[in-house]
């Protein structure tokens, strides 16, 4: 509370907020079954980066812990506070500081919204490509280096960020680079702090590289009667060049709940194993792109192919893709909690993973749920479960995080058994080199 009172005395009192309402809000969110059991003691809401700086300078001469604040749209749970301490809300600075479309590149405070920032800039034929949930702001798609449905074509957060402005633990403020897109000087500190989770540093401000949105799109859906047949459906196209925006995959049980949900303007699913397909190029490739695709599909057994070129009929059927997450929580059950994971393996094993790991949970009677960024083999399994279940919910996630890393992949929830201790203590040595007293988000990526 010394570190709260000094902090309403530098900033202002209407800055910080003790109310029990806010705090409550700040710490729990339906969206993931990370949340703490522990509260932020106080909210603070900066307007600037240099108010963050005097933040972290109090914070840490009290030793108190810091907890960066997005858009509390995570599945991660990267926003929640096992150590109490004081949550640093970004959603006071929300402007866009400069925008150079000559460059190509927009700089943005961190509470900047990404579908926000892409509506003001559309008119310049350039946007943002990551596409993560809706409600995303800049700085937490920094933090966790998010991708969503474009990253097939178009990467992830980190091929887009030119630069970063970060609040260090003491509240030193450091720039990472200038703003030519290529440099080779000094060590590449974007790298560092991208994907980091506020753990390292609080990025405050970010230069970001920017696309040319293009002219022509179309969107195709095809169910399949297996997991298997999709997957094999999605790596031939992979194999064969198609030039795809976005290939997701959404399995049964995701599609039965979008129709439990009243499905998509109208329209009803078949619930089964269903790819999201998205074309963009000339009006003939992308024609005979969806052509191909429509073959290959056939070839798989696919028993629809849903082919859409207007702009309402395609925001219909990505809707579904779009707003599935939204839908796993409207349909969770009012007693339960849900659990979501965030696997990739090579694209060859992800069929059997996802197979692998629907089977233990249902094994085990949880209901569960799969959507993926096929082309990319990442996928996210979705799991509900009773406070009496979490010994299930740990053998399901212990056995996938086995499997994913004896498949060669990756899982956010299994760190050491990816990496070995001795790459995880390289880690370490940089946590404990820019935040000795472990005050930045404590309890993320590892404890002490």
């Amino acid at each position: 509370m010394k570190a709260v009172d000094e902090i309403r005395r530098e900033l202002g009192e209407e800055t910080v907020s003790t109310d029990p309402d806010d705090i409550e809000y700040h710490a729990f969110s339906d969206f993931t079954a990370t949340n703490a059991t522990e509260m932020p003691i106080a909210v603070v809401r900066p307007e600037s980066t240099e108010q963050v700086s005097t933040i972290a300078k109090i914070c840490t001469k009290y030793r108190v812990p810091m907890t960066p604040f997005g858009a509390r749209s995570s599945v991660e749970g990267n926003f929640s506070s096992p150590y109490s301490g004081v949550c640093i809300d970004f959603c006071e600075m929300n402007k866009i500081i400069q925008f150079n479309p000559q460059d190509m590149d927009v700089v943005v405070e961190a509470g900047v919204n990404w579908m926000a920032l892409n509506e003001e800039i559309k008119d310049s034929g350039l946007f943002l490509p990551p596409d993560p949930g809706p409600a995303a702001y800049i700085g937490g798609m920094v933090a966790t280096n998010c991708s969503g449905t474009n990253a097939m074509r178009y990467g992830t957060m980190k091929d887009y960020v030119v630069n970063l402005t970060v609040v260090l633990a003491d509240g030193t403020i450091i720039k990472t680079r200038q703003r030519p897109r290529k440099t080779s000087a000094g060590y590449n500190l974007n790298s560092l702090f991208t994907g980091s989770e506020g753990t390292l540093g609080i990025v405050t401000q970010a230069t970001l590289k920017l696309a040319v949105l293009p002219t022509n799109l179309s969107i195709a859906t095809a169910a399949f009667g297996s997991i298997h047949a999709a997957a094999a459906a999605a790596n031939t196209m992979v194999l064969a060049g198609l030039p795809l925006t976005a290939l997701e995959l959404m399995d049964e049980a995701q599609m039965r709940t979008i129709n439990q949900t009243g499905g998509t303007a109208g329209k009803m699913w078949v619930e089964g194993p269903t790819l999201f397909l998205k074309f963009s190029g000339t009006k003939s490739s992308v024609k005979d792109s969806a052509q191909a695709a429509q073959a290959i599909c056939r070839q798989h057994g696919a028993s629809t192919f849903d082919h859409v070129y207007t702009p309402k009929e395609m925001d219909q059927l990505w809707s579904a893709r779009k707003l599935a997450s939204l839908a796993l929580v409207d349909a969770k059950p009012k007693d339960a909690l849900m659990s979501g994971t965030d696997v990739a393996v090579p694209i060859s094993r992800m069929a059997d993973l996802i197979e692998e790991s629907k089977a233990k949970a249902t094994g085990l009677g949880l209901t569960n749920s799969v959507l993926g960024h096929v082309g990319d083999g990442n996928f996210h399994q979705a799991l509900y479960f009773r406070p009496d279940e979490t010994d299930k919910l740990k053998d399901c996630l212990d056995t996938m995080v086995q499997r994913a890393v004896e498949m060669e992949g990756t899982v956010t929830e299994g760190l050491l058994k990816e990496l070995g201790p001795t790459t995880v203590g390289v880690m370490k040595a940089l946590k404990d080199t820019l935040d000795p007293h472990w005050l930045l988000n404590p309890g993320k990526v590892f404890d002490e």
